[in-house]
């Protein structure tokens, strides 16, 4: 019982923030002023390189807060989410990485961390998170050399941008779960929630 309440608290919050979203994002005007509409885009335009069961491709990234990261510094310590997100500024990903902040004990209960990924530059991450609020996970820049992670997990779309793409990665940098999400869509946090919960098994 104790988790269905959760789970419905869960559930309620991400439709409460989904709701907010379509009606202007949840975020101060002069957040909501900053944000890019690109409209309508092609739900998917890349090719995956890798499938559940290989191991991840190693990477290392510069977070805004000035650490260097590397996958494999999670090997045999923690699972790791990537979350791959198109790009700073732009509204379905300012509203999923705050998101996130809902269900950091989710994660925490099932020794994972989340390392969020972008094509862009630090000072552009760092303005637009500084704006979101605070977040719990590390966001890296995949700036340069450009998409160099994300092409090597075949999400770097022809436009230069990533996929909105989740990857579940377990603590032997294996790839347990892959989404590979319309890029004009959140995914939904209840899949990600049970994915992380398989991590016990």
């Amino acid at each position: 019982m104790r988790y269905m309440n959760r789970f419905v608290f869960i559930l309620t919050a991400a439709g409460f923030f989904f709701f907010c979203a379509s009606a202007g994002y949840c975020l101060s005007d002069a957040y909501k002023n900053n944000i890019y509409n690109p409209g309508v885009l092609k739900p998917v335009d890349s090719t995956l390189k890798v499938k559940i069961g290989d191991q991840a491709p190693d990477f290392t990234l510069r977070s805004v807060s000035g650490e260097i990261i590397s996958l494999k510094d999670y090997r045999g310590k923690k699972n790791v989410v990537l979350s791959f997100v198109p790009a700073a500024w732009t509204p379905v990903c300012s509203d999923q990485w705050p998101g996130y902040n809902i269900i950091k004990d989710i994660f925490d209960q099932n020794d994972a961390v989340l390392l969020g990924i972008t094509v862009d530059n630090i000072p552009t991450l760092f303005s637009w998170t500084n704006q979101m609020g605070s977040l719990w996970f590390s966001v890296l820049s995949d700036f340069y050399p450009h998409g160099a992670a994300a092409s090597r997990f075949g999400v770097l779309r022809s436009d230069g941008m990533s996929e909105r793409a989740l990857f579940v990665i377990d603590k032997k940098g294996i790839i347990r779960y892959i989404d590979v999400h319309d890029i004009n869509t959140r995914p939904p946090l209840d899949v990600l929630i049970q994915e992380l919960e398989k991590l016990k098994k």
